[in-house]
């Protein structure tokens, strides 16, 4: 599972868990009991004490299935929505990022449709005061008059910039700050829940840094949490983010009591070589003045106070005077406006510290008019019983004149601190003087600094823009020239085309002559092939003659003349079976002679027709023979010898000698 960080986990669920607005929750849930719910609310207060979480447990109690009622359940199916940030009836707005006035106008859509689960449709708005002033004054007519299912729940903590329009059309609750010892209670939970350890001075330094913010208590938890381990220590706080502890600064004021200043500069400087910044130094000697002087007006509440009064010695509080821990306070918060224009903020530092020596001895103006007012009503008393007949005594004389003394003194040492305060106020001054002369000639150093550099920068803009333009020129005649290379080789390469063509033309005018003499070469080679070819015709006609009378008379001999086929029956058994077989008839057509060797009828015929005999009408071939002739004894297929002539040269076809090959021989009879 994700980690959650406390915040979101202590986050209140329940408005009696809302801890430190008694007031806010109480008024909230009698208006719910009550059924006195307005149309729009305004939560102002400090960060981080609980405005948007009450305004969510608001939008549960009043959109629970139970309700509206004060207790929401938490485990309904709105409530749980609504816990998720899910629900659609409950819309949290950021003002910070959604405040212009189109923002508005989308609200002043959508809320014309009524809610889809719940019984009101609730809007958020947070941080409100950071709408524009245009934005505000759209939403006024909306916030005055909205529909009834509609609410409008708006948080802020700068109140003072939500303009009165606004204020005056919501109800106003103002969320205080959550005091020390309710923020300590509720640390001491969450360490508890995880199981840690956690000292009680710790979780009071904790809850006193969130300055009553109980989200930012949570945050420094978190914090020391990750570096505590199991066990959370003041010790380890100190060391870890770099604080100054109560017990360094006591030591510090009573180095001061004894004028040890050695030891108190060194433990200065201890302080600033362990990490601890200058500005938290001036911080906490403030802080520590603050707390003596609330302690010497007798307050000792540790919530006021910051810190526990034990911890404080009694003999520093008694060594100082309220004028004087006035003045001490006012010292290092001066000294805090001033050190962001000092040299260096540590001689600041140093300096104010050193000035704390003679802080016992610091008497104000007012004191000492106090002082010399009751001398003079003392001398006036005394001047106003005395009888004036019967003289002065010697000794009221020398009290008198005592008192003239003292009166002198107080008023010479009053004109002469006047005069050291005039004398140092126009020391500051005029340093003051000094170090703004010096930062105006720094400006002004600077100024010509920068106008100097922008010259420079102009000149070398212009430096770049003559070098680009000449670079342009540059490119601009290259390209010319390149322009012009290309267009003298585009005309070379069109003569030489031109050159190849003519070429191209020449060669293709002799080729075609060399084909002509071809061709007629040919012709001639054909012309005398084909007579080559009618002398063998004709030689084998005579063969064929020749086995024809030879065949006769075996025949004869045989008594076999009526069952021979010959060729001049081929007729009959096309016309037998053109009708059914087209391909055997076909085949018979191509029969170039027949010829009966030894009683076996040898059919010869060319070697497609034959292998179309041989492979697929073989039987019905024979059948055809059969039954025409009556011949039914063995029949041989032989291919008809072909002999090319290729260039004046005779072979033998492979083609043909391979399918000789394969069926050549004596074909048995099926039938």
């Amino acid at each position: 599972m994700a980690y959650e960080v406390t915040a979101t986990k202590k986050r209140p669920q329940t408005f009696d868990s809302l801890v430190g607005q008694e007031f806010v929750v109480s008024t909230i849930k009698n208006s719910i009991e009550a059924n006195r719910i307005a149309h729009a609310y305004l939560f102002c207060g400090p960060r981080g004490v609980g405005k948007t979480s009450s305004a969510r447990l608001l939008a549960k109690a009043l959109n629970c299935e139970h309700g509206p009622t004060s207790t929401p359940c938490g485990k309904c199916e709105l409530c749980v929505e609504i816990t998720k940030g899910n629900c659609s009836d409950v819309i949290e707005i950021d003002g910070a990022s959604n405040n212009s006035v189109d923002d508005i106008r989308n609200i002043k859509e959508e809320v014309r449709f009524k809610p889809q689960k719940g019984r009101y449709k609730i809007y958020i708005i947070d941080e409100v005061h950071m709408l524009s002033k245009s934005a505000f004054n759209a939403l006024l007519k909306t916030i005055e008059e909205p529909p009834s299912y509609t609410i409008f729940i708006f948080a802020t903590t700068e109140t003072q910039k939500v303009p009165a329009t606004i204020r005056s059309r919501c109800q106003q609750f103002h969320f205080q700050l959550i005091n020390i010892e309710t923020i300590s209670n509720c640390l001491l939970s969450a360490a508890k829940d995880l199981q840690i350890e956690a000292d009680d001075d710790a979780i009071f330094w904790i809850a006193k840094e969130a300055t009553g913010s109980m989200r930012d208590a949570y945050t420094l938890f978190d914090q020391v949490v990750s570096f505590s381990k199991d066990h959370i220590t003041l010790e380890k706080i100190k060391d870890k983010l770099g604080l100054i502890g109560i017990e360094q600064i006591n030591n510090i004021f009573s180095f001061l009591l004894k004028k040890e200043m050695e030891n108190v500069l060194l433990e200065v400087n201890t302080m600033l070589s362990s990490g601890i910044s200058v500005e938290q130094c001036i911080k906490d000697f403030a802080s520590y003045f603050r707390t003596l002087l609330l302690i010497k007006q007798n307050i000792n509440d540790p919530n006021i106070l910051g810190i526990q009064p034990k911890d404080i010695p009694l003999f520093i509080v008694e060594a100082y005077t309220t004028e004087q821990l006035s003045a001490g306070l006012e010292l290092f918060i001066n000294l805090f406006r001033d050190i962001k224009y000092s040299i260096d903020p540590r001689f600041e530092l140093e300096l104010a510290i050193n000035k704390l020596e003679n802080l016992t001895y610091l008497s104000s103006p007012i004191i000492i008019m106090k002082q010399i007012e009751k001398l003079k009503e003392e001398i006036t008393y005394e001047s106003d019983n005395l009888n004036p007949s019967l003289g002065l005594n010697e000794n009221k004389q020398a009290e008198l004149q005592k008192q003239a003394e003292l009166q002198k003194q107080a008023e010479l040492q009053k004109q002469a601190e006047l005069q050291k305060q005039a004398e140092l106020q126009k020391q500051a001054e005029l340093q003051k003087q000094a170090e703004l002369q010096k930062q105006a000639e720094l400006q002004k150093q600077a100024e010509l600094q920068k106008q100097a550099e922008l010259q420079k920068q102009a000149e070398l803009q212009k430096q770049a823009e003559l070098q680009k333009q000449a670079e342009l020129q540059k490119q601009a005649e290259l390209q010319k020239q390149a322009e012009l290379q290309k267009q003298a080789e585009l005309q070379k390469q069109a003569e030489l085309q031109k050159q190849a063509e003519l070429q191209k033309q020449a060669e293709l005018q002799k080729q075609a002559e060399l084909q002509k003499q071809v061709e007629l070469q040919k012709q001639v080679e054909l012309q005398k092939q084909a007579e080559i070819a009618k002398s063998r015709i004709i030689a084998e006609q005579q063969k064929t003659e020749m086995h024809a009378l030879q065949r006769q008379n075996q025949n004869t001999v045989n008594n076999t003349n009526d069952g021979i086929f010959t060729i001049d029956k081929l007729p009959l058994i096309i016309d037998l079976m053109k009708n059914k077989y087209i391909n055997v008839s076909a085949a018979c057509q191509k029969i170039s002679k027949v010829e009966n060797v030894n009683n076996v009828l040898i059919l010869y015929t060319p070697i497609n027709f034959s292998l179309t005999i041989i492979k697929e009408n073989e039987k019905i071939v024979r059948a055809a023979i059969n039954r025409i002739c009556g011949y039914a004894g063995p029949i041989k297929f032989e291919l008809e010898q072909v002999q090319p002539k290729v260039q004046n040269e005779i072979f033998n076809d492979p083609f043909v000698e391979e399918t000789r090959k394969m069926f050549r021989g004596k074909i048995e009879e099926v039938d």
